[in-house]
């Protein structure tokens, strides 16, 4: 009987590989029915997807299937696993589809989404162009892709200001160790707030000054003191 053959080995009698191809058959009925059962779970709700999830697995297990109906339970499992929001599994599981049957739709836009939410957004926008470039006019990938064009522009405007702020920052601390200059802790912000120095584009910083006068207990915050200037400049504007 050929539940009795080495491994490896290949069926020498008519017996042999009938054995066989009943097995066979009756791994991919089981995975069949396993596939079925995954989805009615997944229509169960979310109390259900892990049921669901242990159904698809199983039936890809049975190694019995074509290529394109395991595409289709990698790509179930993946929606199961966005549902759940385990985006890294989903992505795993979506390139896999895509990976055994190219024109699965849903695998593409699964592959996207997961890479989205992952804010993996090269990524995301690599699986909606080869999504699109086969299926051109498909509504959710067309509007999965605007979303990631909209995003990769946020995250480039924020990119770059953190960019220029760092270069900003950068700049100054260069400018004040030049002047031979030290920052202390900062102090009486609660009059000062947040106010910082600052370098212009001509190289010349510009200070915060708080003027204190202890003897009246009041004060005088000049939010621009330009190193340039003169303490009388102020002070003849403070009198006023």
């Amino acid at each position: 009987m050929a539940l009795w053959m080495e491994k490896d080995s290949e069926p020498t009698t008519e017996s042999e590989k009938a054995d066989l191809e009943a097995i066979a058959a009756l791994k991919e009925s089981a995975a069949i029915e396993l596939k079925e059962q995954g989805n009615q779970f997944v229509k169960m709700g979310k109390k259900h997807y892990a049921d669901a999830i242990g159904c698809y697995t199983r039936a890809i297990n049975q190694k019995v299937l074509s290529d394109s109906d395991n595409s289709t339970l990698f790509a179930n499992r993946a929606h199961v696993n966005l549902l759940l929001g385990n985006y890294r599994r989903a992505l795993t599981d979506a390139e896999e589809a895509i990976r055994l049957c190219p024109s699965n739709l849903k695998a593409y836009y699964r592959a996207a989404k997961a890479a989205f939410s992952l804010n993996l957004l090269v990524e995301a926008a690599s699986h909606c162009e080869r999504g699109l470039e086969r299926f051109p006019s498909n509504e959710e990938l067309n509007k999965l892709r605007a979303q990631v064009d909209t995003q990769k522009k946020k995250q480039e405007y924020r990119n770059a200001k953190v960019s220029k702020a760092l270069a900003a920052a950068k700049d100054l601390a260069s400018a004040v160790e030049k002047r031979g200059l030290k920052l202390g802790k900062a102090m009486y912000q609660e009059l000062t707030g947040l106010r910082k120095p600052i370098l212009d584009e001509s190289g010349i910083l510009h200070w915060p000054v708080l003027l204190l006068y202890a003897e009246v207990m009041s004060s005088d915050f000049i939010e621009d003191f330009c190193e340039t200037d003169m303490f009388s400049l102020h002070l003849d504007v403070i009198s006023l």
